[in-house]
């Protein structure tokens, strides 16, 4: 099966297309490589996914539609869209970035979709971010969420909507995929267990946000892997009329305080932290909790592994990758 991948040098990205490759599907991926963190670990995921006989490479903005609706002509029967740019509080400094990439790169990935006459699924990246201002946990794909807090946020849910109209329209079969606080080796370094273990090794302060009174269902990279694969391989259905949509929380189901991740890491590193408090930030919320149980019924949906596994591997990794 040929899949074109999005964000193929990201964290997910890397992770779905050598698990994609590893069961002999053929994986054109796409990816920018940009600034936004450390090209350099981008650019390492990339190195292990190029030696794969059945992948292939093209440096693309997915937002250039000059550039990306050609793509049409390799005729991929799946698109696994995971490509965004990411990051709550980024998108209080650069909002143009998020307007182009999550926005105008929805857009033209959908319209790419529509071109391709026998697409068997259009599966994207959402977040957990869209349940915004709820305080209902915990969350539910059938929760209203019309409250987002930053503009991340507000680009996600834009880009389900989006999605929901063109399968609406073309009847081609679409599914979103709400991520919760993803994490393990070869993370993004903006995220809470790559920047604590940075701290902490380097004998900085950790800034703990609301005091350290904030809970994050933190979901193991490889889970989240499973998901993707599960939900890729069941294209969604139309009932009853109804356009072939479906949307799923992809998350641990389990909301772990922020104090306790932490004390897991310091266990794994064996060396405290110090904290330095802070306050809430503009655009966070105290705690995502995901509702698993359409993703568990549809997509047969079972994550294994708790913070006590995760986060050792995720310290290994990250002691060997700086060390080398």
């Amino acid at each position: 099966m040929r899949v074109l991948l999005t964000g193929a040098a990201g964290f997910i990205g890397f992770h779905v297309a050598r698990a994609l490759l590893e069961r002999s599907d053929e994986v054109i991926g796409i990816d920018n490589l940009n600034d936004y963190y450390d090209v350099g670990l981008k650019k390492a995921r990339l190195d292990l996914l190029l030696p794969y006989r059945n992948f292939s490479f093209q440096k693309i903005n997915i937002a250039d539609r000059d550039a990306m609706l050609p793509l049409a002509k390799l005729k991929p029967a799946r698109i696994v869209h995971l490509a965004a740019q990411a990051g709550v509080r980024y998108s209080l400094q650069n909002p143009y970035a998020y307007a182009e990439s999550n926005l105008m790169g929805q857009v033209v990935m959908l319209e790419l979709a529509r071109s391709l006459s026998g697409l068997e699924h259009f599966v994207y990246a959402s977040s957990s971010s869209v349940y915004g201002a709820n305080d209902k946990v915990p969350f539910a794909v059938s929760d209203p969420v019309e409250k987002p807090i930053s503009l991340y946020a507000a680009t996600k849910r834009a880009d389900e909507l989006m999605s929901w109209t063109y399968a609406h329209l073309y009847r081609f079969p679409v599914t979103g995929l709400r991520f919760f606080t993803v994490y393990g080796p070869w993370g993004r370094p903006d995220m809470a267990a790559y920047l604590f273990t940075k701290q902490i090794m380097a004998d900085e302060p950790v800034k703990v946000f609301n005091h350290g009174d904030m809970r994050r269902d933190f979901t193991y990279i490889d889970d989240i892997v499973a998901g993707a694969l599960a939900a890729l391989d069941r294209p969604a259905q139309s009932v009853e009329g109804a356009p072939p949509v479906a949307l799923y929380n992809l998350g641990n189901s389990h909301a772990e305080k922020l104090m306790d991740f932490i004390a897991v890491l310091e266990g794994a590193l064996g060396k405290k932290a110090r904290y330095d408090f802070q306050p809430l930030q503009d655009g966070d919320v105290v705690e995502t909790f995901a509702d698993i149980a359409a993703s568990t019924r549809d997509l047969g949906f079972k994550p294994t592994a708790s913070i006590a596994e995760g986060i050792p591997r995720f310290v290994e990794w990250y002691k060997g990758y700086h060390e080398a």
